[in-house]
């Protein structure tokens, strides 16, 4: 196990992580943080008919198990560009961890690299890449794009992640426009934060967050700021992004992909795929993968689930492109059936952002340590000796 001077790394609350399951720690993270903050994370869109789509589809898809073909210890490892990983798992991209927990991005690229698995560090993270890269020399950091309208500083972005370390680039490509969260509006959560006397009071009801991440970044001059932006249009994450410059691009073609292509050295991957021939045009470009996902249910209300998109991306993308996936995912059984379905491997986005509120570092590395061991109890209880063998099994479907 990799070890860290201990003064290199911000201050967390200590205490062990009192949880056993993604239930659990989803529960201790909505006592702990704010209740705009936890809705933030923990919520859809619209009706958010996309979030019961993701749960009930895990639900309903069933694996016929071979009792009489029981593993005594089932291999979870898988081989993902060319390298063999203990686990399928990677920690997604996902904003707004500084405010989960001080500093929050650092702790999560720690415990990343206790855990054994990848963490992709987000455009909008309050911690930059190279921070991040500096106090966890031994993390295997990834990086997630989301592209401005000023080009130059898009590329110039590229380079700071390059020179970083970062050799695996995601680039999303699933936010055409800004989903409707009925939930912030009302929670007065957003971007920009709109301070109310309900938010006041939201904050005053969960002292521990308040003393131990808000005030902290108080005392250092304000709330965190989007680190990757450029000084001049860096803002705290309470307030928007007023330069058009950096706004978010909303479309993408073949020609942009063949420019990132292009200027990107390292592995790339497109994330936001849900349509076979989409896929297409991925490789064509020379993608490395793509990343089968719905956004966490987060931004197309009605859009097909990962799991149900998957068959049919795997076998037209053939055996040997790399195909991630996420979305939903809350369970070592969840990533199971989505490997079953033709995932080479699975990104986790609120369960480690929940184990980071419940128990800061430990609780990031014992979130992925639950899913790992889920994942590990499936294989033997349905008769699996090893990952690959999920796409061979007897699956139903019993909606």
């Amino acid at each position: 196990m990799t070890s860290f001077p201990a003064k290199a790394w911000p201050e967390t609350m200590r205490y062990s992580p009192a949880f056993h399951d993604f239930d659990e720690m989803r529960a201790r993270a909505c006592k702990r943080l704010p209740h705009a903050l936890f809705e933030y994370i923990d919520r859809g869109t619209e009706a958010e008919t996309a979030l019961s789509a993701l749960h009930e589809g895990f639900g309903a898809r069933r694996i016929v198990p071979r009792t009489l073909n029981a593993p005594s210890d089932p291999n979870i490892a898988t081989r993902l560009f060319s390298t063999l990983r203990q686990c399928p798992f990677i920690i997604a991209p996902t904003a707004l961890a500084g405010l989960v927990a001080f500093e929050g991005e650092l702790i999560m690229a720690r415990a990343a690299a206790r855990a054994g698995v990848p963490f992709c560090v987000a455009t909008q993270s309050s911690s930059s890449i190279d921070r991040i890269a500096k106090y966890a020399p031994d993390a295997e950091l990834w990086f997630q794009l989301y592209v401005w309208r000023d080009r130059e500083e898009t590329w110039r972005l590229l380079e700071r992640a390059r020179r970083a370390g970062v050799t695996t680039l995601l680039l999303t490509v699933d936010t055409p426009a800004s989903p409707k969260k009925v939930h912030n509006l009302h929670n007065g959560f957003g971007i920009p934060l709109k301070p109310s006397r309900r938010l006041v009071w939201d904050f005053i009801r969960h002292p521990g967050w308040v003393m131990t991440v808000a005030a902290r970044y108080i005392a250092q001059g304000g709330l965190p700021s989007y680190a990757h932006y450029p000084v001049q249009a860096r803002t705290s994450v309470a307030r928007s992004i007023s330069d058009p410059r950096f706004a978010l691009e909303t479309s993408f073609g073949a020609d942009f992909l063949n420019e990132l292509r292009n200027r990107w050295k390292g592995r790339l991957l497109v994330k936001g795929i849900l349509a076979p021939e989409d896929g297409h045009i991925a490789a064509a470009a020379g993608c490395d993968g793509i990343v089968v996902s719905s956004h966490g249910g987060r931004n197309h209300d009605s859009a097909v689930t990962p799991l149900a998109a998957l068959p049919a991306i795997r076998a037209a993308a053939g055996p040997e492109m790399a195909i991630l996936a996420d979305s939903g995912v809350r369970r070592g059984s969840d990533a199971a059936k989505l490997i079953g379905a033709g995932a080479d491997g699975v990104l986790l986005g609120r369960a480690p952002l929940f184990g980071l509120a419940a128990a800061g570092q430990d609780g990031v590395i014992a979130a992925i340590e639950c899913v790992r061991e889920e994942l590990r109890a499936f294989l033997s209880f349905s008769g699996v000796s090893q990952l690959t063998q999920l796409r061979h099994a007897v699956w139903q479907d019993e909606r």
